[in-house]
């Protein structure tokens, strides 16, 4: 069949099955869709790099059950709940998981909200709900146990207060200010950061 003959045919589709085949491109073709891939993959192989289990009850008792969303689903024998690769992560249940990896490099290139939320297209309010969930999640990781080489460093951040409306022992200093004294001082936060090669991360502040 030749290209001509592809057209013709989906031209002559009804709108429900146009949507359908649109949505398939979408999903296997697009770029976002590929990187979310190796995003999902990457979830899921640190989340079960020593076993599966239930991410409800913590059975080990779990199963492959099916796919939705082109997503892999897994059934727990003991409490009969479901789950996927996203449960438990920032997400889970988000409408705009195609956002996600647009949404973390602007998060790292240190955009602010509204200019986020204008480069990949979502409101203002989602970007600061999403923010949370990341601030969330990581506040939550549990330290893992390390095995092997293991690499350690330390990095230093100014502490921020953003968000308050009063801050006590210092004036508000503007977004990408400096401290005012040189070099490592009580206006900076010591973050260790450690990781082996089983990628188990470690990161907190001391």
């Amino acid at each position: 069949m030749t290209l001509t003959n592809i057209i013709a045919n989906i031209s002559s589709l009804n709108d429900k099955d146009k949507e359908y085949i649109l949505d398939y491109l979408t999903r296997h073709f697009s770029p976002s869709a590929s990187q979310q891939g190796a995003l999902i993959g990457e979830l899921r192989e640190r989340k079960f790099s020593r076993g599966f289990y239930c991410r409800h009850c913590g059975s080990t008792s779990v199963v492959r059950y099916g796919k939705r969303d082109n997503r892999q689903r897994y059934k727990c024998k003991d409490c009969h709940k479901l789950s996927s690769d996203l449960t438990n992560s920032p997400m889970y249940r988000t409408k705009k998981a195609d956002k996600w990896i647009p949404f973390i490099e602007c998060m790292l290139s240190g955009l602010s909200l509204r200019e986020t939320a204008s480069q990949i297209g979502i409101t203002h309010v989602t970007a600061f709900y999403w923010r949370h969930k990341v601030l969330s999640a990581l506040a939550k990781e549990s330290i893992g146990i390390f095995e092997g080489l293991v690499e350690v460093d330390e990095t230093y951040f100014l502490e921020s207060h953003k968000g308050r409306r009063v801050i006590a022992n210092r004036k508000p200093r503007k977004r990408g200010g400096s401290a005012s004294k040189r070099g490592i001082s009580n206006e900076q936060v010591c973050v260790l950061v450690a990781r082996d090669r089983n990628k188990t991360p470690l990161s907190k502040r001391v």
